[in-house]
């Protein structure tokens, strides 16, 4: 069966991710965030998509794919029932079910990776995303982690997120 992959970038670098991606044979990354921008800038759409092109891999924005509004502020006042609830009606929407076959083909020509900030695959929608797409491929899921840096404290070292 081949793989579909899901990674967050959360805490990571740029290149930690690519890295991250080539070890596991990405050759698309597909990022399933609503609007691609963070406060950090090298994830940002244009500058990711320029990185992930430099490494010689393809990517792939789907904003279809992406956790609405009303998914996001449920999860952000911490109503996780109401956030998968939302985001579940929204994979059923036409635009997500046209991304979705989409995707599918995608993932099926090339070993494809879908990418949000989330480092908990069980906290982000990209697992949701995931498990929907998994039918289509056949495809088994598969969560990458990345490294990420470490800073000091006083007990030792603690991930920056």
């Amino acid at each position: 069966m081949k793989p579909l992959l899901t990674v967050g970038y959360q805490g990571a670098s740029v290149p930690a991710l690519i890295e991250t991606l080539k070890a596991a044979g990405v050759g698309v990354l597909i990022d399933v965030r609503s609007a691609p921008v963070s406060k950090r800038p090298e994830f940002a759409k244009a500058a990711l998509s320029e990185s992930i092109a430099a490494a010689g891999l393809r990517y792939l924005h789907m904003k279809a794919l992406g956790n609405p509004w009303e998914g996001r502020a449920a999860a952000k006042s911490g109503d996780m029932d109401a956030y998968r609830q939302v985001f579940m009606a929204h994979l059923d929407s036409a635009p997500t079910r046209a991304a979705m076959a989409e995707a599918a083909e995608v993932a099926k020509a090339e070993t494809a990776c879908l990418m949000c900030l989330e480092a908990d695959p069980a906290h982000c929608h990209r697992s949701m995303v995931a498990a929907a797409l998994a039918p289509l491929g056949p495809f088994e899921v598969r969560h990458l982690a990345t490294e990420r840096p470490k800073k000091p404290s006083a007990q030792g070292t603690l991930p920056f997120d």
